[in-house]
Formats: C-alpha cells, structure tokens, sequence
C-alpha cells in the first residue's frame, strides 16, 4: 500500500487517541517528509475521512504543539512538543540504561560520575553518582557548561563534520563557561571557578584548537581537563554510542586534583570503557 493510498479497513480503537495517532501517522509518512508536510486534503486522503473533520483535528493538535502549520503552504508537519516529548523519552531511558555503568564506574575510580548530553548547544548533565569519599566533587545533574570549556563536551562534538562545527562555533564559541544561576565566585562542585581562559592556557580557546582538540579526542577516545574550569578539579569523559552509530551522550568523571596527580590518562582509560559497556547495551555498532 503506497504512503497516501487509504486505509484498507478500520483501526481496531476508531476513536479519540487512534484518530489523533492516524493523523500523525500520516505526518510522519515519507509523503510528508520529503513535501515539508501534508495539506488537509492529501492528510484526509490518506486516513479515509472527511476533510472538515481532519480540518477540526489538526487544529486541535496544532494548538498543543504536536503539530505545526506552515502559513504560507497550508501543509501541516509533526510539531515541536512531539519531538520534545520523544526526547524526554529517549533521555529517560538513556538515564536508567546508565545507572548500572556509572555506579560500577564510581565504585572502581571512586570519584563521582555523570552522564551528560548536549542540549541547545552546551552540555546538560542528567545524572550523576556521587563519590563515597569525604573529599569529592559535587553531584551536578541538571546544570549546563559551555561545551568548549569541558571535557564532555568535546566528546559530544568529536563526531561532528566541521560544516556543523563551523555553525556551532559560531552560536556558542562565546558563551561562559558556566551557563544559568550559579554563583560567579564557587562552581557546582564546591571549589573556585577560574577566569576565562587566556590563549594559550586551555587546550580549547578557539575554533582551530576546537578542531585540534576533537581530532585528539577521536584518537585517544577521551578528553580530558585539567583545572579546566575550576581550581582543584580535574575530569575525563568518553562517547557513548548509540545503535545508529552516533554520539548520543558522553560518561564523565570529576575528581579533586589532588588526589588523582599525574593519573589523568588513567582516569579517562576508565571513562572509555564504561562508556563502551554502556553503548554495547545501547547496540552501538562494532568499531
């Protein structure tokens, strides 16, 4: 059956939910993504009901956000609130599948562990295992770091083409190393936060080194910051991948400088492995 040919018979739920789900169906057909979306007609078409009804509908569904309109086409698209919904979904679950890997990646290293994921250009933290040791860095799941700055965030662009990267650099190459309310004086993991970076003193201070710095990444297979963003910390982070090949989010550990010294490229030796375990349970394919 071709993408806008009629339902053959009626779905088994004919009301409410399963008219809504025809419709988004419909928008999410190949038909509609190669057009930029559907108009009513072809929509009303391809689910077998009355155009004013399907007219009423997407308006409902437009009005929540799950579907968009372009004004000047008249074509209705899947919507934002859909594709955040997913997201949360994907994240979610991406969080419990991490849980199991960063508690033994805490237990080995004994430093704290996070899970983190690129969100609107810098780096969110989901969620994080905290070290047992007395003198540790801090949990730090729900704030955001400038990517370029952090060793995660590296990661999550290692896998970039530098026509992506160029566009990025040019949203985010400027943004402050710490992003939203936190205290100019202390960081989130309780030691002082250091100035902005004078050339020459971060491995990252612009867009060459940016692409110096994920090319390294892409070889070692971790990144790693020394006293990067804050006094008395150090951190390693690794790529997790999912079963579409791609970097869906990096593992992460911060520890006090300290007590790791010299041991850095341990620390990131450690991060590659759980972060490889956890994408073999992602389905992440061979290397």
């Amino acid at each position: 059956m071709s993408a806008s040919a009629p339902p053959t018979g009626p779905r088994r739920n004919s009301s409410g939910l399963g008219r809504d789900l025809d419709l988004l169906d419909a928008l999410a057909s190949p038909e509609s993504l190669r057009g930029g979306g559907l108009g009513v007609s072809q929509v009303a078409q391809i689910v077998g009901r009355d155009k004013a009804a399907v007219s009423r509908a997407l308006a409902t569904l437009a009005d929540a956000g799950l579907v968009d309109r372009d004004d000047d086409s008249l074509r209705y698209f899947l919507g934002p609130r859909l594709y955040a919904l997913a997201a949360h979904t994907a994240q979610a679950a991406l969080v419990q599948a991490s849980r199991a890997h960063l508690r033994r990646l805490t237990q080995v290293t004994r430093e704290t562990s996070h899970l983190c994921v690129l969100q609107g250009g810098n780096v969110l933290t989901l969620v994080s295992e905290l070290s047992p040791l007395e003198v540790r860095t801090t949990g730090w799941a729900g704030s955001t770091t400038a990517a370029w700055r952090t060793p995660s965030g590296r990661v999550l662009l290692s896998d970039w083409d530098e026509t992506s990267l160029t566009r990025w650099y040019e949203a985010h190459g400027q943004d402050r190393a710490l992003i939203g309310p936190l205290s100019p004086e202390t960081g989130p993991f309780g030691f002082p936060v250091l100035p902005e970076p004078e050339p020459g003193t971060a491995p990252v201070t612009d867009f060459d080194s940016l692409l110096l710095e994920l090319k390294s990444v892409r070889e070692r297979g971790y990144a790693t910051s020394d006293q990067e963003l804050e006094s008395g910390v150090v951190a390693a982070s690794s790529p997790v991948i999912d079963f579409t090949g791609r970097i869906v989010a990096a593992v992460n550990v911060s520890a006090p400088k300290a007590r790791i010294g010299d041991r850095l490229d341990v620390l990131g030796s450690y991060t590659a492995k759980a972060a490889r375990e956890l994408s073999s349970q992602l389905g992440a394919p061979s290397r």
